[in-house]
């Protein structure tokens, strides 16, 4: 009969449900029928919430493993603790209000863009990480294959849309059109996290073009909240801790 009932446990893909119903063979304790009832059920709900965990990090693709508890808070990188602390919890993305990460290159800020983005992951937000240059790139790729209306769809119904390396180059039309489509879509509906070096007074400047870079800047800028890290670059501190 066991054999038998994990058999269709399988069939049905009650993965934890099996693995809690094998334990409690193997443990061989006895268990009223509304404990062993409870146990089966709450073991296949944790199951499936992890399953649900792991695909959403795995399809968000980020740039780092990174857990907000492995944060360097060092008093020379200028970090309030208190205040990514208070945006862990991740009401910021019910709220749709978007969070702006600067600083120097290797400061550590595509780290902590990524920590934010796991943990929303770990609360079932739907999250998308991409690199700024790749991220229009494909866009315009999209344009020719037709593509470009699936992926602006695709980037809209991401609860939190995290945008690395904003600013490396400037933008030129398409660039523009695109990223003034994506803030509009998102604009009092969804989060975007964004990561630059440059100080968020020379935005304007790299978008380029002032009635379209002001639209922008007014939907991704306005009420975000702002990270501003200082101090001298993290790769280079490790590699040389490494020596």
């Amino acid at each position: 009969m066991n054999s038998t009932l994990i058999s269709r446990m399988n069939e049905l893909k009650l993965h934890g449900m099996r693995d809690a119903w094998n334990n409690i063979l193997e443990t061989r304790t006895r268990y009223t029928n509304d404990e062993i009832v409870n146990m089966l059920v709450e073991a296949e709900w944790a199951n499936r919430q992890h399953r649900i965990q792991t695909r959403r990090i795995k399809q968000a693709k980020f740039r780092y493993q990174a857990l907000m508890a492995e944060i360097d808070f060092s008093a020379t990188r200028n970090m309030d603790k208190s205040q990514l602390t208070r945006l862990s919890d991740c009401s910021y993305i019910d709220r749709a209000e978007n969070i702006l990460i600067t600083g120097p290159t290797g400061a550590g800020k595509s780290y902590i863009a990524s920590a934010f983005g796991h943990h929303a992951c770990i609360k079932q937000y739907r999250v998308f990480y991409a690199n700024m240059n790749r991220l229009l790139a494909d866009l315009k790729a999209g344009k020719a294959d037709n593509s470009y209306p699936r992926m602006i769809a695709r980037i809209a119904k991401q609860q939190l849309l995290i945008i690395d390396d904003f600013g490396l180059q400037k933008l030129d039309v398409e660039g523009r059109l695109a990223l003034l489509e994506i803030m509009e879509d998102r604009h009092g509906k969804q989060s975007t996290i964004v990561t630059s070096q440059l100080p968020v007074k020379n935005w304007c400047e790299m978008i380029g073009e002032n009635t379209i870079s002001d639209s922008i800047l007014d939907r991704l800028v306005h009420g975000a909240h702002r990270i501003e890290i200082k101090g001298e670059s993290m790769r280079k501190k490790k590699a040389q801790g490494k020596k």
